[in-house]
């Protein structure tokens, strides 16, 4: 039997993205969110949730544009830090001694050692409760050379994002691969 846990923000597994804005100085600022995910695929687009008081989120609506920074696991204290302290009184990538680099399509940073970035432009935001969800249209994906697979795509673990377990607070790193998609279930029809 099943037992009940209330409503919670309990939903397995939430990325650790960290988001890439300019300040109205065009200060590089980045914040690490784990409400995000895959909105739409056609045309590819992103959302991550933003509580009104961050500094980030006013960055996002000036620019109308943010990259998501994927983190490696071996990126996993810069990350944290990156979700905690705020960009209104620290320079996050001084700190984190990780480089900004201006992105090519949109006016927001990338961090130069994080090995996937996504370049997007907000198409909307809407405000839900405590939160706003923001979706942003992804105009590129760049990766470092050192994670594609064969194919020249992404390979996940070669990327070794981080995700984030709610509630409980801790990260974690993907696992290996238990089975293909699209193909896997066909063995029971």
């Amino acid at each position: 039997m099943k037992k009940s846990l209330g409503p919670r923000t309990l939903a397995f597994t939430t990325p650790v993205w960290c988001i890439g804005t300019y300040d109205a100085n065009d200060k590089p600022n980045v914040m690490t969110v784990a409400w995000g995910g895959i909105c739409c695929s056609v045309p590819p687009c992103v959302n991550f949730s933003l509580r009104k008081a961050t500094y980030t989120y006013e960055c996002v609506l000036r620019h109308n544009a943010f990259t998501v920074n994927i983190p490696s696991a071996r990126y996993v204290k810069e990350a944290d830090f990156f979700g905690i302290a705020s960009g209104k009184n620290t320079d996050k990538f001084k700190v984190a001694r990780l480089t900004p680099v201006l992105s090519t399509l949109v006016h927001a940073p990338m961090v130069d050692e994080f090995p996937m970035v996504l370049e997007c432009k907000l198409v909307f935001h809407h405000e839900l409760g405590l939160h706003t969800i923001f979706v942003g249209e992804v105009l590129d994906v760049k990766c470092d050379e050192s994670v594609l697979n064969k194919s020249g795509l992404p390979d996940i673990e070669k990327v070794q994002p981080l995700v984030f377990s709610p509630d409980v607070r801790c990260y974690h790193s993907v696992g290996s691969l238990v089975g293909r998609a699209f193909e896997i279930g066909r063995t029971l029809r």
